[in-house]
């Protein structure tokens, strides 16, 4: 029964898990390397991380997670986040492929109401509650930023 439950949470966490594996493809090219973890597949290092900052700000981030996939700018802050990131991941064997659009939505709601749409978006509390750790790095600077509006 728990080798049924298991194959069925891959099955529905699939189609984000597939999103996950065309970005692991562009990461492994720029020289990240990957690990598999608790079932789930690690991905960072290379040089990611130098075209991290190229991107616009909206989609910096130090970890993201697509299904069965995490995708990290280094392994050692991957270790640090993975409890958050492990997190996201049971909510994608929750919700599937539905989870990206109410995360989209819970941050929309967010910021309509002026509270900061990653903090405050419903997933991310939860992630951050299952963590028991505040958030760190570009997480810290955007609580900072927060509390300063």
């Amino acid at each position: 029964m728990n080798r049924l439950l298991r194959i069925i949470r891959y099955s529905w966490a699939a189609p984000a898990s597939s999103v996950g594996l065309l970005l692991l493809v562009v990461a492994v090219c720029l020289g990240a390397t990957c690990r598999v973890v608790d079932g789930v597949v690690e991905v960072a290092g290379g040089r990611f991380s130098r075209v991290f900052p190229l991107l616009p700000r909206v989609f910096h981030f130090e970890a993201i997670t697509f299904g069965h996939v995490v995708i990290g700018l280094d392994h050692s802050l991957l270790a640090h986040l993975r409890t958050h990131e492990h997190a996201h991941v049971r909510q994608y064997e929750r919700w599937g492929l539905l989870l990206i659009p109410l995360y989209l939505g819970s941050s929309a709601i967010q910021k309509m109401r002026g509270r900061n749409p990653y903090l405050h978006n419903r997933f991310e509390r939860e992630a951050f509650a299952k963590a028991a750790t505040p958030p760190v790095g570009l997480h810290a600077t955007i609580e900072k930023s927060d509390a300063d509006a």
